[in-house]
């Protein structure tokens, strides 16, 4: 049997707080939900979300629940406030982070796939974070030759 749940009674092991600038409410996790996650993010005045960064295989969706601030996304800096949204496509390098430039919490509804195989980058570090891994790795030289046979023993 199905079990309707409440935005108000989310257990404790799906509430993620960030240094107390920020918090998500997972609730796909919370409801069950496999190939989706719902969450909930609430960024303080003055906090960030995540990190910029891009997904290889994980596309999102946002609306603006309350308040305001600004998205950034590909270089650019964008107003938004209540009733916006947007769509991230996975593969295409849109690099993206919400900043609360208002004065009031930023609450966001955040939903995307849960995909296997997505590689995270974070451009203003330049690391590359594999997710099913946990692996990161930042970028320090662009290896152009390689003087032996990676498949010899």
């Amino acid at each position: 049997m199905r079990k309707i749940h409440n935005i108000n009674s989310i257990p404790d092991e799906f509430i993620g707080d960030y240094l107390g600038k920020a918090s998500t409410m997972f609730l796909g996790g919370a409801a069950g939900s496999e190939k989706l996650y719902i969450n909930i993010d609430k960024i303080q005045p003055g906090a960030k979300s995540a990190k910029y960064h891009t997904h290889s295989k994980q596309e999102e969706f946002f609306i603006i629940l309350s308040g305001n601030g600004t998205l950034r996304m590909n270089g650019e800096e964008l107003a938004v406030s209540r009733g916006d949204f947007v769509a991230k496509p996975a593969g295409q390098g849109n690099a993206h982070q919400f900043i609360n430039t208002g004065t009031d919490v930023l609450e966001i509804l955040d939903i995307g796939t849960n995909e296997t195989g997505d590689v995270v980058h974070y451009p203003d570090e330049n690391i590359y974070y594999l997710k099913d891994q946990n692996l990161k790795f930042k970028q320090q030289d662009d290896l152009r030759e390689w003087d032996t046979e990676p498949n010899q023993p």
